[in-house]
Order: structure tokens, then C-alpha cells, then sequence
């Protein structure tokens, strides 16, 4: 559902009848029955794939949502539009490398306007292990102190 003070910017029919829209606020996926939505701040990053015309978006909860878009002009319109939202709600990051991979840590902006930090990671990151904690903890640190928090 679209909140009433909310923004359509781009919507793309998909290749299986729903439809995927980007308001200013969440990513929308509406079909017959339902309408599914995520706020910026849920959505990690996109991944255009212009050979098989599909969109794969990745969520911070590690789940994939994939778009197979139908039509190239209007795909090209939304999947700039995506990018510029969730480039929108990132206030600022950084990433942190540790052995067993990279986690980014992140100011978000959420749906309403206010901030919060985010630590996104493969599963193979032990956040438990006391060196990890450490650095992910200080890159946190930094990053809300960048953003005023």
C-alpha cells in the first residue's frame, strides 16, 4: 500500500503481470491479490542484469526479491529510480574488513526521516568473536558521529 503522503516516481509492468513501483518512501510489488512493500532502509542494493532483463533486489535480511522486467525504456526509468532511492537513504557508510568477509556499516535514513545505523554482513562474520565486535563496534562509532548521531 501507498501511504497518503507518499510519492509514486517510477512504476515497470513485469514480465509476470505485477507491477513494481518505487515511491519516495519503499519499494512496492503489487499483483492480483496483494501489495508487497519495503522501505528503503530495508533494501541493501540492486542488481540489474540487462541480458536477462531482470532486477534482483537484495534486502538487508539477506533474502533476494527478483524483478523480471518487461519492457527496456520504462525498465531503464525505474531501475535509475531505484538506485537513486536507496542511494537516498544511505547518509553514509563504511566497510569493515575482517577475516571471514566484509561487513558494511551504515546511517540509514528510514521512511519517516529519522536515522539510525545498520551492520549488514555475510553469515560467514562471527559478530560474537571479540576482535570483530571490536571493529564493527569503532566503524560504528564513526559512521554515527559522521552522520551527528
Amino acid at each position: 500500500m501507498v501511504l497518503a503522503d507518499d510519492d509514486i516516481l517510477a512504476a515497470v509492468e513485469l514480465a509476470d503481470h505485477r507491477w513494481a513501483a518505487a515511491s519516495r518512501r519503499a519499494l512496492h510489488v503489487v499483483d492480483d491479490t496483494q501489495v508487497r512493500r519495503w522501505p528503503w532502509a530495508q533494501v541493501d542494493q540492486g542488481r540489474l542484469d540487462p541480458a536477462e532483463h531482470t532486477l534482483t533486489v537484495h534486502m538487508v535480511d539477506g533474502g533476494d526479491v527478483v524483478l523480471t522486467l518487461l519492457d527496456k525504456t520504462t525498465s531503464r526509468r525505474f531501475a535509475a529510480t531505484f538506485r537513486e532511492r536507496v542511494q537516498q537513504s544511505i547518509v553514509c557508510s563504511c566497510d569493515v574488513t575482517v577475516a571471514s568477509g566484509v561487513v558494511f556499516v551504515t546511517v540509514r535514513r528510514d521512511e519517516d526521516g529519522s536515522l539510525f545505523s545498520q551492520v549488514v554482513g555475510p553469515g560467514t562474520v562471527d559478530l560474537h568473536d571479540p576482535e570483530v565486535a571490536a571493529l564493527v563496534r569503532d566503524a560504528e562509532a564513526r559512521v554515527r558521529e559522521a552522520a551527528g548521531m
